[in-house]
């Protein structure tokens, strides 16, 4: 398929990430004989809104869900392109963590410890190839304007994608771990500042007060 707008031809290759038995080897096909520069992990998926971990509905799925996409995905594709990168001394691997990844969050629990576990994986791994020419970064935002995060109006915290990848591009090469932009990384840094106790207090409070709007609306629905 081409691109007309930028001459460029494009592939696609459909996967369902949620599923890890045959993607990857239909993925691999699909990429034989291209030359990845650049691969951005961005597949991600969380909770539809804060809940306790024996509340979780289909725990036990859920749980493979979460782990399969945020998790088994980064390791999988960073393994299918990375050989590659290392033969021709170049490349750019950008793996989309989160600000939730930086410490513990509650009520999103498992979602957290996915993305603290993108974040480790991700610097651990530019700390092993970035002397052969392949960056691997970790990019740790806040909630953006996405069906994801299912922000509709954007804010100073709360950027469209637009502004934020405007910001983040320029990071890549320059720096290993980044939130991506001024007022993320302006909150990233003050999560680091404030004390402990006090920082667990306004996580609990703000999840719990997120629940109990969401789970208003479900009895009003």
């Amino acid at each position: 398929m081409s691109g007309e707008k930028f001459k460029v031809e494009t592939k696609t290759i459909t996967a369902d990430f949620e599923d890890r038995e045959t993607i990857y080897s239909n993925i691999k096909a699909g990429l034989e004989g291209l030359e990845i520069g650049i691969l951005v992990n961005n597949v991600g998926v969380s909770y539809s809104y804060p809940q306790y971990f024996l509340e979780i509905p289909e725990l036990d799925k859920a749980i493979d869900k979460l782990i399969n996409i945020n998790v088994i995905s980064v390791c999988k594709m960073t393994r299918l392109v990375l050989p590659g990168m290392l033969e021709r001394s170049k490349g750019v691997i950008v793996n989309i963590s989160s600000l939730a990844g930086l410490q513990p969050t509650p009520f999103l629990t498992i979602y957290s410890a996915t993305k603290a576990f993108v974040n480790f994986f991700s610097q651990g791994i530019n700390m092993e190839y970035k002397k052969r020419g392949v960056i691997i970064q970790s990019v740790l935002p806040y909630f953006v304007v996405t069906k994801l995060s299912k922000i509709r109006r954007p804010s100073t915290f709360k950027p469209t994608p637009e502004w934020y990848v405007k910001y983040a591009l320029n990071t890549v090469g320059l720096e290993s771990q980044t939130s991506g932009c001024p007022a993320h990384d302006l909150m990233a840094w003050f999560s680091k500042i404030v004390p402990t106790w006090y920082s667990k207090k306004v996580m609990v409070e703000t999840a719990l007060k997120a629940r109990a709007y969401h789970m208003k609306k479900l009895k009003e629905n």
